[in-house]
């Protein structure tokens, strides 16, 4: 008897110990370190051109930019896969950015891996996948830091 009492009372003693030790410290999501700054992601759908190796583009950044554009010189047959030189422009029609395009295949699947190109160096990444029965390629995008 005297063992049941002396377990119940140690048993009584641990179970607020762990109870304290488990619970989260938060319930929230952590604060942004700059919740005023803009989301470092963009969205691109491309979508084939009635020109052989063109691409049209509608552009978005960040919900704060976006726009249309072209991206020429890839393939004139096989699908996205390639080369291409892209230009992007504000819905005003003004210029916005240029960059050399790299669209490749992510195996296994059918995801691709896309990559922006500024003298030489990677601007930005993202994946992307066909939609539209294959007319068309819908890429999530962020910039690369430096």
């Amino acid at each position: 008897m005297h063992r049941i009492s002396l377990l119940a009372a140690s048993l009584a003693a641990l179970l607020p110990a762990c109870a304290t030790a488990s619970a989260p410290t938060s319930l929230g999501a952590p604060p942004a370190s700059n919740p005023g700054a803009p989301l470092n992601v963009g969205f691109v759908l491309y979508t084939r051109s009635s020109t052989p190796g063109t691409l049209n583009a509608r552009w978005n950044f960040a919900n704060a930019y976006s726009g249309p554009g072209v991206a020429t010189g890839g393939p004139t047959s096989g699908g996205f896969v390639g080369r291409y030189h892209v230009r992007y422009f504000f819905e005003n029609g003004e210029f916005s950015d240029e960059y050399d395009l790299e669209i490749q295949r992510h195996t296994p699947g059918d995801f691709y891996d896309v990559t922006w190109i500024t003298n030489g160096r990677v601007s930005a990444r993202g994946v992307g996948m066909e939609v539209a029965d294959g007319n068309s390629l819908a890429v999530g995008w962020r910039r690369v830091a430096d």
